[in-house]
């Protein structure tokens, strides 16, 4: 595990910590129960894909631990909608507030600013966590394989489904994608962020993809900066990304989500 990893799993364990004297288990249980159902996040990246589109994950974030600030401007509703009329097929909401810049309000907002379904982008290592999540309004949550054990995974993936929500698991590494395997879950996530270098490479991705069968959906997460990256996907069969940092550095991030997706 990464240097920067770890140091992102001590706040996480802090923070939960800090809020379970706000919050106990059981009062955010009942609001996560109390929520309005989740939106199709499966659903809706399956009827992108059925249709011959890119399915795009269009994450909202404002800044990184790899490279700082990304957005001065930041208004999570206005990028959503944005992100709407553009074509994406989700969002993803950072909410950690240490390392990213995020926060739950953030998610809010951007769910409300639109009907596209909303990925919580976070460090998710704590049952808590799952139903703080679904309490805030998320539609699915992110399991990182590198943070967890199998156990904790399944676990959580569990809960996920108790409560509607889908699961989209990451792996960096044949290692791990094994592992992520043994969940099921649809969604694998493959990362082509080395957590040591930071540097990213796409051919993790066309590495990894003959470890997936039929039924799981593909999606290549960071490093998707171009048209050609685009493509290079694409031509190997891979038609759902997570995308971030290329469209937070755009004047209009939904427009440059057209024209990176768009024919």
């Amino acid at each position: 595990m990464s240097d920067i990893l770890n140091r992102i799993l001590t706040t996480k364990r802090e923070e939960i910590s800090a809020a379970l004297i706000r919050s106990s288990l059981a009062e955010v249980q009942a609001a996560a129960r109390d929520t309005a159902p989740a939106r199709d996040f499966i659903g809706a990246m399956r009827g992108r894909m059925e249709t011959g589109q890119a399915a795009v994950i269009a994450e909202i974030k404002k800044a990184s631990p790899s490279k700082g600030l990304l957005r001065d401007d930041f208004q999570p509703a206005a990028i959503a909608a944005s992100y709407a009329r553009h074509g994406a097929a989700c969002l993803s909401v950072l909410t950690d507030m240490q390392y990213f810049q995020g926060s739950a309000d953030y998610l809010i907002e951007a769910r409300n600013a639109c009907k596209l379904p909303v990925l919580r982008k976070d460090f998710m290592i704590d049952p808590y966590q799952m139903y703080e999540a679904r309490a805030m309004g998320a539609d699915c949550i992110l399991l990182i394989v590198a943070a967890l054990s199998l156990s904790e995974m399944q676990n959580m993936e569990g809960i996920a489904k108790e409560l509607g929500m889908a699961v989209l698991v990451e792996s960096h590494n044949a290692t791990e994608l094994e592992r992520a395997l043994q969940l099921a879950t649809p969604l694998q996530g493959i990362n082509n962020r080395n957590l040591r270098t930071f540097e990213t490479s796409l051919q993790t991705t066309l590495d990894l993809l003959g470890m997936l069968e039929d039924q799981h959906i593909a999606v290549t997460e960071s490093g998707i900066h171009s048209r050609d990256d685009v493509a290079l996907m694409r031509a190997h069969g891979v038609n759902a990304f997570l995308v971030g940092e290329a469209f937070m550095r755009a004047a209009d991030p939904g427009v440059e989500l057209a024209r990176l997706f768009g024919d």
